[in-house]
């Protein structure tokens, strides 16, 4: 049966994993993948071994699934241990990288302003190489870790990296960022890097049927899971979309912050997060209803609901090319998502700067400042996307908080007459520990901590946009309701949440200046004319 030509059925997703955590951009970039290892996956595996009762009780309330609880039953307790030893066994250099960093941060601190030439014999060991000393304007010292020289040694470990496979019949699934996969969580869990071109081969009988045989062979599938792997695939052809080749701009929404841009001549994608498809009652576009060929992908930072590395290695073989913004190299909060691309198997990766503008068939990208929403940390991969099509204008905003209006009037003429405003509106993000704390190596104390939050736009901020860029059209999206971003977003609102209100509030100002405004949810079709 394998050996006959076939498709992947429209259900199967794919789980990429380090060291069995599921993976996102910092776990990738070995600059900061130690730190995610030593001061977050090691401190949870050691809390659930220590107290597994604490976690399951506390995974009973919905409000804590996002939390720091692994989703495991008490029975696991013997897993959870062994994956641990083993972590700390085989992971020893990790470790010691994260110790090495706050070796160098206290070396650094040391220092007056004085020369820091001497200091380059005391940089601990493991770092001597990889990093240049500086100071800022300030006389502050700091350091550059040479993030490509790291790429290139023991300690970018392929070997941690793995994939899981398995087919969906509905939206559920667990969340993921918190909860290691132990052994037997899934018959088809193999060990390719990101990068295997048997990832590519499987994931291009979505749309062209090739031989299962032969991807099992590239993929290493042992014969134990050869049933199961049989069952990912059907001689059903699937639904194909045709071509775009109407006038104007045909824009697609595909959830969250994933919008699709056609016209006869290019496709644009932003922010992949792309749902299965099964049977349901929701209408939503799934994977079969993107080109065969995608010819830009466009990433405004790298946050995991923007960055989705569980979508994009599907997608990685039909992707002409994907833009990034540029990494801050002397921040070890902005790794190079540049990098990240290129080592796991994408071809064609540019980065893009604030305001440089790249022409396209029929129009041009630009990148748009993106402030806010980062802590803030000194994270300068983030970028608002100019999409200029057929005449007309679409900005990508993402997240972008508008903590200095004044920004966007030095903008207004550079981006001219707007079409559509995509402006992300969660406005009381998690606190800045949720998801870089792992980077510091002392905790920031909790007011402070609560003060520097992961927020987007309010009414008031988005208003601000509003006045300086005047869309002729404003939508509301990347708000994570779609139900297929639970296992990584965890966000259910109801009409009392502050986002809500908030947009609501942002929605009816627009609708008084009779600017068309609304937030899109499953998906919305429109034509650009």
């Amino acid at each position: 049966m394998l050996d006959r030509p076939m498709y992947l059925k429209p259900d199967v997703a794919i789980e990429p994993l380090f060291n069995q955590w599921y993976v996102w951009w910092y776990l990738i970039s070995p600059a900061t993948a130690p730190l995610f290892v030593s001061r977050l996956h090691l401190k949870l595996m050691q809390s659930f071994v220590a107290n597994p009762d604490v976690h399951v009780a506390a995974l009973q309330n919905p409000a804590l699934m996002g939390g720091p609880f692994i989703n495991h039953p008490v029975s696991r307790v013997g897993d959870v241990k062994a994956l641990l030893e083993r972590t700390t066994r085989e992971q020893a250099d990790m470790l010691a990288y994260t110790k090495a960093v706050s070796d160098l941060e206290q070396l650094l601190a040391s220092s007056k302003g004085e020369s820091l030439e001497p200091l380059y014999a005391k940089v601990p060991d493991l770092l001597r190489g990889y990093v240049e000393l500086h100071y800022d304007l300030a006389h502050r010292a700091n350091a550059r870790i040479m993030e490509p020289l790291l790429y290139r040694s023991s300690l970018y470990k392929e070997s941690s990296q793995s994939i899981s496979l398995m087919r969906v019949s509905g939206d559920a699934r667990k969340y993921v960022f918190s909860t290691p996969r132990l052994e037997g969580d899934s018959p088809l869990w193999l060990q390719v890097p990101f990068r295997h071109e048997g990832i590519d081969a499987l994931f291009r009988m979505r749309h062209t049927p090739g031989s299962p045989g032969q991807v099992a062979e590239m993929l290493g599938v042992p014969s134990s899971a050869a049933e199961a792997f049989a069952d990912l695939f059907t001689e059903t052809a699937p639904r194909k979309p045709e071509p775009y080749t109407g006038p104007g701009v045909r824009v697609r929404y595909f959830g969250h912050a994933c919008v699709l841009m056609e016209t006869r001549e290019v496709s644009v994608l932003t922010d992949p997060v792309i749902s299965y498809e099964f049977p349901t009652d929701q209408k939503r576009f799934t994977h079969a209803d993107l080109p065969e060929r995608i010819d830009y992908v466009l990433i405004t930072h790298g946050h995991a609901d923007h960055l989705m590395m569980e979508t994009l290695l599907q997608l990685r073989h039909r992707i002409g090319t994907i833009v990034v913004p540029r990494s801050n190299a002397y921040s070890l909060a902005d790794p190079s998502l540049r990098l990240v691309l290129e080592k796991t198997g994408f071809r064609n990766v540019i980065e893009i700067d604030d305001l440089q503008e790249i022409s396209i068939p029929g129009g041009s990208l630009m990148g748009i400042p993106f402030i806010g929403e980062h802590s803030d940390l000194a994270v300068q991969a983030k970028t608002a996307h100019l999409v200029r099509l057929a005449g007309r204008s679409m900005l990508m905003a993402a997240d972008s908080n508008a903590l200095e209006p004044r920004m966007y009037q030095h903008l207004a003429q550079l981006v001219g007459p707007l079409d559509a405003l995509y402006l992300g509106m969660e406005c009381e993000g998690g606190p800045m520990s949720w998801m870089y704390g792992p980077l510091l190596s002392q905790p920031l104390p909790r007011k402070m901590d609560q003060s520097r939050r992961l927020n987007g736009s309010d009414s008031a901020r988005a208003t601000e946009i509003l006045n300086h860029l005047n869309p002729k059209e404003v939508f509301v999206y990347a708000m994570g309701q779609e139900p297929w971003l639970r296992h990584v977003m965890v966000l259910q609102y109801d009409e009392t949440a502050p986002q809500m209100i908030e947009s609501n509030k942002f929605i009816e100002v627009c609708r008084g200046r009779n600017i068309p405004a609304e937030r899109p949810f499953l998906s919305r079709e429109s034509i650009l004319e």
